[in-house]
Order: structure tokens, then sequence, then C-alpha cells
């Protein structure tokens, strides 16, 4: 089969039951050669999803974002003359001893000392997606060749 373009409304909740998004109109390219997204485990089961159908598609977190990975905590100095105040769940860019920046969120605040976390907000959990795709076509080359150029490869427009 092709790549496609699949437009499709979303509701995603963990597997306890609990909403987590809903969203409309989010196109995903399929099935690129050589080429994963953040949701492999997604991609993969969107494969072959005709206009108008209802598909609800379990992704185990191995699948997902990954496992939640404790090494991805980091604690910092807190430095008194940031720009602006920080608050938990607050998104932080921070450059490592190797110059490679990454995104970490505000986990604690520990008077001195600020705990960043680097997993994904839903790391360690199973997703639960209900898609009802309501535009499925090919992708055209264009379309393919844009998706294996973009910086994070996600097959997302």
């Amino acid at each position: 089969m092709a790549a496609q373009i699949i437009s499709f409304r979303c509701t995603l909740r963990s597997r306890t039951g609990q909403l987590i998004s809903s969203s409309v109109s989010r196109d995903v390219l399929t099935d690129v050669p050589g080429q994963e997204g953040p949701l492999p485990g997604l991609a993969r089961k969107l494969v072959d999803l005709k206009e108008g159908e209802l598909r609800e598609i379990i992704v185990p977190a191995q699948d997902a974002y990954g496992y939640y990975d404790p090494e991805k905590l980091i604690t910092i100095p807190r430095h008194d003359d940031a720009r602006a105040p920080l608050h938990i769940g607050d998104t932080v860019s921070v450059v490592d001893r190797d110059g490679v920046a990454g995104n970490y969120r505000v986990a604690r605040i520990l008077g001195d000392a600020i705990e960043l976390d680097g997993n994904h907000p839903l790391a360690g959990q199973d997703l639960a997606f209900e898609i009802e795709a309501f535009e499925v076509r090919d992708a055209t080359a264009e379309e393919i060749e844009e998706s294996r150029n973009t910086p994070e490869k996600t097959g997302l427009h």
C-alpha cells in the first residue's frame, strides 16, 4: 500500500479512560519506508483506514512515547536572576555539556535547585485512540519528500 494522508478526528484517553486530548483535522502521513515518527505504533495501525471509518487503537507505552526513564530527571541550580519565574509543568530548554539542546518540564522546585524531567508527559502510558477518518488519499511524492526533510520526522503536517 502506498503512503497515505489521513485527516481525522481523534480522542486520546489513558488506558483507564481519562481524557487526555481531543482534536479535529489532524493530517498524518502513513507508511513511509525507512521513517518512523514519534508514534510508530499508531501509524502502523492507521494503514488501510477507510474514509468514514471509526477505529479504536490501543498503543502500548513502548510503541508510543516509550517507558518512563528516571535517568531523564536532572537537577540544576536555581538562579534568582531568571527572566521569568518558573512553575511546575513549565517547559524549558536546556543545553547539555555537548551543546545539545533538549526540552524539559519543571518537575519540582527545590529551594536552590530545580528538578527537570526530560521524559515526554505521556511516557510510560498505554494510550487509547479513537480515530474517525474523514479524508483518506494517497500522498504525493512532494508530501513524502517533505516529511523526510522535517527535523522531527514526525510524518505529520
